[in-house]
C-alpha cells in the first residue's frame, strides 16, 4: 500500500530514524486505516500526500523536534514543510502537507474540502482514542495489528501528551488530556484484539 515515490520512501526513512517503534507502528496504522476507510467510502485522495502526512503527523512529539511553544502538530507541520521543500514539492503542496498534519488534531475535518485531512484525523482518532472502531471488521483490525502492533503506544503517547500539556497549557495536547484522553486510550478496543 505504500506509494512507490521518492518522497514516500524518504518520509518513511525520516520517521524510522526519529520515532520510537511504537510511534512508527502507529504512523503505519494511521496510513492503513485512512487508506482503507477511503476505499470503503469512495473518497478520492492523494496517496503520496496521505502517506507522508501519516509518517510525519506526530514527529513534533519526539525530543529532537519538540517545540517549546508550539503544539506538537503545528511543529510537525513546519517539519513536514521543510521535508517537502527538500523533496522538491511546490509551495502549494508543501502547504497542503502542513495543513493536513495540523488538522489531524481537529475534532472534525470536512471530507469535501480536505479529504486527506479528514482521513488522517479519523484514522488517528481510531488508533489513539478508539473512535469508530466499527469502521473496520474485527478480522481486518486484527490483521493490521498483527503486522503493526501497538507495543507500548498507550504509555508512551500519554507520557508525551502529559509533558506537552504541562509545558504548553493551551495546546491541543492539553485539551486532549483535560478531556480524559487517558481513559479513552486505556479503553481503546484496538487493545482488546
Amino acid at each position: 500500500m505504500i506509494p512507490s515515490t521518492t518522497a514516500s520512501a524518504a518520509a518513511l526513512e525520516l520517521a524510522s530514524a526519529y520515532q520510537s517503534p511504537s510511534l512508527q507502528s502507529h504512523s503505519h496504522r494511521v496510513f492503513i486505516w485512512a487508506a482503507a476507510y477511503a476505499r470503503e467510502h469512495d473518497i478520492a485522495y492523494d496517496a503520496e500526500l496521505l502517506f507522508v502526512a501519516a509518517m510525519l503527523h506526530d514527529i513534533g512529539l519526539v525530543t529532537e523536534f519538540d517545540n517549546h511553544t508550539l503544539s506538537f502538530e503545528e511543529a510537525a507541520g513546519h517539519i513536514a514543510r521543510v521535508f517537502a521543500t527538500g523533496a522538491g514539492w511546490p509551495a502549494a503542496r508543501r502547504d497542503r502537507l502542513a495543513e493536513v498534519i495540523v488538522r489531524h488534531m481537529w475534532p472534525e475535518v470536512d471530507v469535501t474540502t480536505d479529504p486527506e485531512g479528514h482521513l488522517i484525523s479519523r484514522a488517528a482518532a481510531l488508533d489513539i482514542a478508539g473512535k469508530n472502531p466499527d469502521d473496520f471488521t474485527p478480522a481486518f483490525r486484527a490483521e493490521v495489528l498483527a503486522k503493526h502492533p501497538r507495543l507500548n503506544l498507550v504509555e508512551e503517547f500519554l507520557t508525551c501528551f502529559k509533558s506537552q500539556a504541562t509545558r504548553k497549557p493551551t495546546s491541543s495536547a492539553a485539551r486532549a488530556i483535560n478531556s480524559n484522553l487517558d481513559s479513552r486510550m486505556l479503553t481503546n478496543p484496538l487493545d482488546a484484539n
